[in-house]
């Protein structure tokens, strides 16, 4: 990743509390604001990996960035916003150990939670507005994974890791 102002990491944690990192690109440098807010409204500590400006950057990079948080157990999920939350997604999900879910509405974000146990959350800035971003984030931060039958799916997702 290159180094510059949205490279630098800043933690907001109180101890005993759920960590969620955030990560974007400038397509969703606004909407991480406002999703970083709310989710300390509702009880959970932050790490902001970046940006800090709007200023343009690769959506890779902000994915990496956040994801390496996330991996090194300082945060326990994952909050990526992109323009569409595509690029994001898909650069998220190259790395091993991810499960990052694409969602735009409130009942996917459950889901991915419920039967495929994603760690991280990708949304589009430019697609999902702040109140709709709020109920999906919610709804991601709230579900818990429900193992049985689904656990042996996720077995099998994470075992294509290692595909040849």
């Amino acid at each position: 990743m290159t180094e510059g102002t949205h490279s630098m990491v800043k933690t907001q944690k109180t101890d005993g509390m759920t960590t969620i990192v955030f990560g974007a690109d400038h397509g969703g440098f606004e909407l991480k604001s406002v999703l970083i807010e709310h989710a300390k409204d509702l009880g959970y500590s932050v790490i902001d990996s970046g940006i800090f400006t709007p200023e343009a950057v690769d959506y890779p990079d902000m994915a990496e960035a956040a994801i390496r948080v996330m991996l090194s157990g300082r945060a326990e999920k994952a909050v990526l916003i992109c323009g569409t939350g595509i690029g994001i997604s898909i650069s998220a999900n190259k790395i091993p150990g991810v499960r990052c879910a694409l969602c735009t509405n409130a009942t996917c974000a459950r889901l991915s939670r419920e039967h495929n146990d994603a760690n991280a959350l990708a949304l589009g800035g430019r697609i999902v507005g702040a109140e709709l971003a709020k109920d999906i984030l919610r709804a991601f931060l709230k579900a818990e994974f429900l193992g049985g039958r689904h656990a042996r799916r996720v077995g099998k997702i994470m075992a294509l890791e290692n595909f040849e």
